[in-house]
């Protein structure tokens, strides 16, 4: 009886174990996106997905004049994050919205994709930050 007592426990402990590494493995850093790079895009959104661990918005344009629309997929915070920083809901934007994202693009030439920073509603000129960190600057209230 006592060695099932402790296979059991055995196995409770490795299912807990591996429970938790799965959500350590899944989360990652923002290593990937160029903190010394700042770009700005105007286009239209095709999609938001609402969802935890982050936020994504693909918006259809171009950072640049000379550079033909595609795709560009937008990282931010979580829901929560993105509710106390700035008022984001999760109907704030839809498919054909326009909008301006300020945001810092990834390291690897070529990916279009950036870490959000702050998204304008260009039909309102409505302003929504994305950085969470912004808010822990000392003065802001």
């Amino acid at each position: 009886m006592r060695n099932v007592l402790k296979l059991f426990g055995a196995f409770a402990f490795v299912a807990v174990l591996a429970g938790g590494i799965s959500q350590v493995a899944a989360h990652h850093s923002a290593a990937m996106f160029d903190f010394t790079k700042m770009l700005k895009l105007k286009g239209k959104v095709v999609e938001m997905r609402w969802v935890n661990p982050h936020v994504t918005i693909t918006i259809t344009g171009s950072p640049s004049a000379d550079e033909a629309p595609a795709d560009w997929l937008m990282e931010t915070t979580s829901p929560g994050n993105l509710t106390r920083v700035g008022g984001w809901r999760r109907d704030i934007i839809k498919p054909g919205d326009e909008i301006e994202v300020t945001f810092h693009p990834e390291r690897e030439a070529g990916k279009k994709s950036g870490l959000l920073r702050e998204m304008k509603l260009l039909s309102t000129g409505e302003v929504f930050p994305a950085n969470i960190r912004d808010q822990e600057k000392p003065g802001l209230e």
